[in-house]
């Protein structure tokens, strides 16, 4: 077996593993179920891809985010690893192909959707997998996303555990970044681990200073945080509307800035990520979208100019500052009515039953989907236009479909996007004959092969559209209309180019009065989000404690002392600071008073040349107050009579 550092070294080009990570890798390897716990940034990926990498057989990966799903695919294949990933908005032919792949192939990681797991097709392709190659590990990313006590929680992460029937051998390993010790110990129960491995690393970061300011003039201070501290900068916000406010104001203060949501296109998302990363634009002002599989080590300060809804989502956002173990800062900007306005928030996030079974309603007409019914694949959903049509404001909507999703009824993805994607799907000579028989067609698939080559006989290649755009003189639109109607004709499996949240049904549409949703669910579930609430607030208004110590007190590491280096640490210090001084200060006042009989302000500041007068003048103010000391009717101090 080739040595997980040779593996390390090949593929990543690091010379040695970060703390931890070899100890999980070498249990995996030992094929022991394993818990790993490291925080944002710490590696999790190279925990499971290097072990599986040094054993035979397809290694499944399981995760809940398409965007970081396609990202890590990406990654591994620019590091010539074969993997794929199967997702929401793959058509069925798609995901046909990509699970005959990863029986037939080499195919070494296959990343799939939670949802996924319990389809037909996906249950009889992996029967074949193990009877061809094995499976030789199974890897749960965002493990937090099973258990019901956690942030994120989603229903399908429930079907992993029944893979331990379909593949009793390889060995699980469940990784997160964030998870309570309530959490954690739902993870090992639902996963059904077997006498797990766990392996945690600090969430402390020594080198994070966490603050909190209140401020009523936010951007002001936001401006001043910036002018402070150089360097790379996010700054998060609520709405899309506040980060496109927020950034041309930072712009007319001549900070390089730009903004970033979800609803961008995919090439406006790309053309600004690639900016901010390589410098070009200094602080990306955006909403929770930005950041997921973006690895910045250089970023300096995080700033949350809006409170987040948990702690949770708090200390991974944070967490994207000073990755490269450089000083960097972590500041949530507040007042009192940020603080209103996320109780108000989090209750409108939480919907009552009445409004879930409306939305659930609507969805069917939306769709136009019968009582029974249970469509195969997901579909594209605009907010806009459903909101639209049934006249509901959008985040009524959102949060309705969020709580659906929670009780496992439909999913709905993150945006992403997924470019088109062809396939011959009939031979070469058959392929001349309809040129032949069709020359309407033949100048695109020419152009088709001119461009990918005899790949398209065998694989689903990704379109590039505008290239084909320019060769043909075309449209997209009208290669896509032409794309489709090949497909229509069986010359061609076509997939075609994804930007919008995808909508899956993971259930037959049920009647609205059985809609399978538990009201004593439902009030748990309200209790728990409004106590993670009430944790930010809690955070926020804490003044006393270390902020690194909250925050790892609330992830269950209670050992933790004080960091010396947030705001509270360091206000805690200049007090003791004063202390210590204004002492040394009162010392001097009283052996001066005790030899004569009286000095003015001025004469006392110089016979004691104090560091800092401000805290001298502050002493004596404070000990006229007391009646320690008094002014004689010549304006001289002296002591008091009682004194």
């Amino acid at each position: 077996m080739i040595q997980p550092i040779d593996i390390l070294k090949k593929y990543w080009g690091y010379s040695a593993f970060r703390p931890l990570q070899e100890d999980i890798v070498k249990a995996v390897l030992e094929q022991k179920d394993v818990l790993a716990l490291l925080p944002t940034g710490g590696g999790k990926s190279i925990c499971f891809q290097v072990p599986a990498m040094a054993m035979d057989g397809l290694c499944l990966v399981i995760s809940p985010l398409i965007a970081l799903m396609k990202d890590q695919v990406n990654q591994l294949q620019k590091r010539g690893i074969a993997a794929e990933a199967l997702h929401a908005g793959q058509g069925k032919r798609e995901i046909d192909y990509l699970l005959d792949n990863a029986a037939n192939s080499d195919l070494k990681f296959l990343y799939c959707s939670p949802e996924r797991l319990k389809t037909e097709l996906f249950i009889e392709r992996i029967k074949k997998v193990v009877a061809k190659r094995g499976v030789c590990l199974i890897a749960v990313d965002e493990a937090h996303c099973i258990s019901q006590w956690g942030y994120d929680f989603r229903p399908a992460y429930l079907e992993i555990a029944d893979l331990r029937d379909l593949l009793p051998q390889p060995p699980i390993i469940a990784l997160t970044a964030t998870a309570t010790p309530l959490v954690r110990e739902d993870i090992e129960v639902r996963l059904k681990l077997r006498n797990p491995q766990c392996f945690v690393k600090s969430f402390s970061r020594p080198n994070l200073s966490y603050s909190v300011r209140f401020e009523e003039h936010k951007e002001r201070k936001l401006l001043e945080v910036l002018q402070r501290v150089s360097g790379s900068a996010v700054v998060y916000v609520s709405t899309r509307k506040h980060a496109r406010e927020v950034a041309q104001w930072l712009s007319q203060h001549h900070i390089s800035a730009d903004y970033y949501h979800a609803g961008l296109t995919f090439q406006e998302r790309s053309a600004k990520q690639e900016d901010w990363v390589h410098n070009r634009t200094r602080v990306i002002v955006s909403t929770n979208a930005f950041g997921m599989g973006i690895d910045k080590p250089d970023v300096r300060v995080v700033v949350h100019m809006d409170l987040p809804d948990n702690l949770e989502a708090y200390y991974q956002e944070a967490g994207r500052a000073g990755r490269d173990e450089k000083k960097a800062f972590a500041l949530i900007i507040c007042n009192q009515a940020d603080i209103e306005h996320l109780r108000r928030k989090t209750e409108q996030a939480l919907p009552e039953l009445d409004t879930l079974k409306e939305v659930y309603q609507m969805l069917g007409n939306f769709f136009q989907l019968a009582v029974g019914s249970w469509p195969d694949e997901s579909f594209d959903f605009d907010f806009d236009l459903f909101s639209k049509r049934f006249q509901r404001h959008p985040l009524e909507v959102y949060h309705a479909l969020k709580v659906l999703g929670e009780h496992g009824v439909i999913h709905l993805s993150e945006s992403f996007f997924s470019p088109g994607k062809v396939r011959f799907a009939i031979d070469q000579r058959k392929m001349y004959e309809f040129q032949i028989a069709n020359a309407q067609f033949d100048a695109l698939i020419k152009a088709l092969l001119r461009l990918h080559g005899g790949e398209l006989y065998q694989n689903f290649v990704t379109l590039q559209e505008n290239n084909l755009s320019a060769l043909l003189g075309q449209s997209v639109a009208d290669i896509r209309k032409s794309l489709s109607h090949l497909q229509q004709r069986g010359v061609v499996e076509y997939s075609e180019q994804k930007e919008r949240p995808q909508l899956a049904f993971l259930m037959p549409r049920q009647p609205t009065d059985k809609l399978p949703i538990d009201q004593k669910a439902l009030k748990a579930k309200r209790k728990l989000k409004m106590g993670k609430m009430e944790s930010v607030v809690a955070y926020v208004h804490n003044r006393e404690e270390c902020r690194t110590r909250q925050l790892l007190v609330y992830f269950g590491e209670t050992d933790y002392g004080r960091c010396e280096v947030c705001d509270n640490c360091i206000d805690r210090h200049k007090h003791e600071q004063d202390h210590k001084e204004k002492a040394t200060y009162r010392k001097a006042i009283d052996e001066l008073l005790a030899a004569s009989t009286g000095y003015s302000e001025e004469q006392l500041i110089k016979k004691i040349k104090p560091r800092n007068k401000e805290l001298l003048l502050e002493l004596l103010a404070e000990l006229i107050d007391h009646g320690d000391l008094h002014y004689d009717s010549y304006g001289y101090i002296k002591p008091s009579r009682s004194h």
